[in-house]
């Protein structure tokens, strides 16, 4: 059977049919992506302005649904890169009732967002709140650090901070729960010298807790550090019912590292190597493991030799 070929008036027509079928779709494309269509997305919620001497309780989720008019393209963005938004919540009306209401704040929200993003509506519209008795109480402050240091350097002393005690404001249950806050996490790479730096206070997500002040300094002493080898006596525990017990070897070799500017500071009587006599009959052990109970601060043990010790007893 013959095959019927395509001639060039035939090719022409088929051309312009998909020229005018792009161009349709093109047309669609902008006339659909410029027309405002109306979006919901999830928002986390940021309260500001609380009223002084008040605490509160929200009675439901620190989250909303935000009903947001925008074009086909910031829907298309929006559905192709979800984030979750935040936004603030005034509470100034808090001194005289217990709820607030978004649709007040419907111009608030607004001023939030970029001007081609209008927000019609928060679902749920009415936020309940719940007041109890205002306390306050101080702190420590705990510094959260992931540093990692130059070869042979290390932090070689006390951390610092200033202040060291941070006063929280809120409802009693909540405060009488809190031990300490933590700061913000400290990072660095190829730390070799003291870390002084100004950070900010972690309310974890509180946010009906006020704290004061809101950040602090922190300095982190760093030094060169080195190894250090001392010997240690081996101290022997729960020994009394025995009239003499030795070990052998009677000191353990202890390698630490040490901060060099305390190379001199340190000897065998900062250190407690201990062995502990306590059930060896019943356990019918050979040798006794080596404990190390009491280590500097800021130094650190590489390694104890031996890490077992024989050990002979006279009843």
């Amino acid at each position: 059977m013959a095959q019927q070929r395509i001639n060039k008036v035939q090719r022409r027509k088929i051309i312009v049919f998909f020229r005018c079928v792009l161009i349709s779709f093109i047309a669609w494309l902008l006339i659909a992506g410029s027309n405002k269509y109306t979006y919901t997305i999830k928002a986390g919620i940021e309260y500001v302005n609380i009223p002084e001497k008040k605490a509160f309780h929200p009675l439901q989720s620190d989250t909303v649904s935000l009903n947001i008019k925008m074009t086909g393209w910031e829907v298309m963005l929006s559905k192709l890169n979800p984030d979750t938004a935040n936004i603030k919540v005034d509470l100034s009306s808090l001194s005289t009732r217990s709820f607030i209401v978004f649709a007040n704040q419907i111009g608030y929200i607004n001023r939030q967002f970029p001007i081609d993003k209008q927000v019609i509506s928060v679902s749920p519209d009415t936020l309940y709140f719940d007041f109890s008795k205002q306390t306050q109480r101080r702190v420590p402050v705990r510094v959260v650090t992931a540093l990692t240091f130059k070869k042979q350097y290390n932090i070689i002393g006390k951390t610092s901070t200033s202040p060291s005690y941070i006063t929280i404001t809120g409802p009693l249950e909540d405060v009488a729960n809190i031990e300490y806050l933590e700061t913000d996490s400290i990072t660095g790479k190829n730390i070799h010298t003291d870390v002084r730096t100004l950070v900010n206070i972690n309310k974890r997500q509180r946010p009906n807790i006020t704290i004061y002040p809101t950040t602090t300094e922190v300095i982190i002493p760093v030094g060169e550090v080195t190894e250090k080898i001392i010997e240690v006596p081996i101290k022997i525990e729960n020994a009394r019912r025995y009239m003499s017990v030795r070990t052998i070897p009677t000191k353990v070799v202890v390698t630490a590292i040490v901060s060099l500017k305390d190379y001199s500071k340190y000897s065998a009587s900062d250190f407690e190597a201990v062995v502990d006599m306590e059930g060896w009959e019943k356990n019918k052990v050979k040798s006794l493991p080596v404990i190390m109970t009491q280590i500097p601060d800021y130094v650190k043990i590489v390694k104890v030799e031996p890490q077992n010790v024989d050990f002979f007893v006279r009843r």
